[in-house]
């Protein structure tokens, strides 16, 4: 077997591997979203309470996202990502075992931290097999989080109806998903560092393309946690839906989402990021439109799922095109990674800010004006075409050199 041939073998298993690790990673999400209310009634939590605790969430996340290039550097990128998908993994079962508000939040922001450390490893080697492949993937890998958040939130369904205690789901799920995730990083790119490479700084300012395309993921990010956070209630709310079909909505809107990522790599692949955001971001401002516009739960459920389908692949472009965008894609994409989920932070605060104010419908005028920004500022994604270009000129003849 020639080298050539061994080289495209080993990136094709890594290439599904690495898949693999996103639908683990997003199954632990939806485990957890699933079993929210228990954890509210095992914590003796109100409303307010519970969201400043599920708060450090974001905060573990944005503290930590900085220390996963350190760590892949130090450690190589599959020992690395081993580590830090199972404590990810591990990490769900802190919550249920959380008694009071004090230590809830000590648990959510290790299980924010955990989750960004490791968000941040794969996504890097999602842009390392992007690379060598010469070919869009990332919108796949994230269709693969997304149905491994189906998954997840399917099983955690299951055992709330059957009145399951979350701390017995908890463990089952994180045993299970510890030994997929261990399994399944076997077959990831080995990538280390070169001797004479400087050790990337324990926490370092996003380098400035980072700022600029973590912009337009923040615009999606918003888009993204408006819509799952305030689209059952704005059906509920303001066109007097039941709650099934407002609960519907929500639904909708992540398999739109969902479906869209999945496919989404074919289209990138014709024509090409910047163009693909475009029109994305045409499809998610008619689609805020006709939610900010509609008389009937039908017409808005329509909205929330062209929004869906409109910022779908946004984020996914975003961490590729902040890992082509210069020598330490584990920095780029930490940066991106924070600005992401700053976004997905404030953003359901700020909806329901905006709402007190004025009204639910004005919310969704802002959320419709960042869905139209995607549209103006698509061109800063042109660095992952160019690096994805000069890949596919090379990659069918020249194999990789390094392990």
């Amino acid at each position: 077997m020639s080298d050539v041939t061994r080289a495209g073998d080993e990136v094709r298993r890594a290439r599904y591997a690495v898949a693999a690790v996103f639908a683990v990673h997003g199954a632990v999400t939806g485990s957890f979203a699933t079993r929210v209310p228990w954890v509210q009634d095992h914590t003796s939590l109100g409303a307010g309470q519970l969201g400043f605790a599920l708060a450090f969430t974001a905060l573990g996340a944005s503290c930590a996202m900085p220390l996963a290039g350190g760590i892949t550097h130090r450690f190589g990128s599959r020992a690395a990502l081993r580590g830090l998908l199972a404590l990810w993994t591990l990490s769900l079962i802190l919550p249920s075992v959380a008694p009071n508000l004090v230590t809830l939040c000590l648990a959510m922001f290790v299980y924010g931290a955990s989750a960004g450390m490791a968000d941040v490893a794969m996504n890097a080697l999602g842009v390392e097999v992007e690379r060598r492949l010469g070919k869009s993937i990332m919108s796949g890998l994230h269709g693969m989080w997304s149905a491994g958040a189906l998954i997840g939130s399917a099983a955690g369904t299951l055992a709330a109806h059957l009145g399951a205690d979350a701390r017995v789901h908890f463990a089952l799920a994180s045993a299970v998903l510890t030994l997929l995730g261990l399994v399944f990083c076997t077959w990831v790119l080995d990538l280390q560092p070169a001797e004479d490479e400087e050790p990337p700084p324990r926490f370092a300012l996003p380098p400035r393309s980072a700022l600029l395309i973590g912009a337009v993921g923040f615009c999606a990010v918003f888009a993204e946690g408006a819509s799952l956070d305030w689209s059952a209630v704005f059906l509920r709310d303001r066109l007097d839906s039941s709650a099934g079909l407002a609960a519907a909505s929500t639904t909708g809107f992540m398999l739109t989402m969902a479906v869209a990522r999945i496919a989404g790599d074919a289209v990138v692949n014709r024509f090409g990021a910047v163009r693909t955001v475009r029109a994305g971001g045409v499809l998610a401002g008619l689609g805020g439109l006709l939610v900010v516009l509609a008389g009937h739960p039908l017409v808005a459920m329509a909205g929330f799922a062209l929004m869906g389908l409109g910022i779908a692949v946004v984020v996914p472009l975003c961490f590729a095109a902040a890992g082509h965008a210069g020598p330490n894609p584990s920095q780029a994409i930490a940066g991106v990674a924070t600005i992401t989920y700053t976004s997905g932070l404030i953003a359901p605060s700020l909806i329901g800010g905006v709402a007190q104010a004025t009204s639910l419908m004005v919310s969704f005028v802002v959320v419709t004006a960042l869905a139209c920004g995607l549209a103006v500022c698509a061109g800063v994604l042109r660095t992952a075409e160019r690096g994805g270009g000069e890949v596919s000129r090379r990659a069918a003849a020249v194999p990789d050199p390094r392990p």
